[in-house]
């Protein structure tokens, strides 16, 4: 996982670099600038997946605190945490 997050957008941009040492030329250059561009956006899709599934554990942290209003009347961070667990035994 760690190869394609990190690993792969860095083969990717340097085998640009690699591509205008070959042929330092226009073509060269303009190769090179695409090889990495494409490296680069394979990083960018890592990072949009990224906070994509983060996303997801705040809107969890949310169903789980509506569930306790519902409960309780009361949003948790409003109660200290020994108050929170007096209002679980009791349910």
């Amino acid at each position: 996982m760690r190869f394609v997050r990190f690993g792969l957008p860095i083969v990717i941009c340097l085998g640009g670099i690699v591509a205008i040492a070959i042929e330092p030329n226009r073509n060269g250059f303009e190769g090179a600038v695409l090889i990495v561009s494409a490296g680069l956006s394979v990083a960018l899709l890592n990072w949009l997946y990224r906070v994509g599934v983060a996303g997801e554990s705040e809107r969890d942290s949310e169903d789980e605190a509506r569930a306790f209003f519902d409960r309780h009347g009361v949003w948790p961070d409003e109660v200290s945490d020994e108050r929170r667990r007096e209002l679980e035994r009791q349910r």
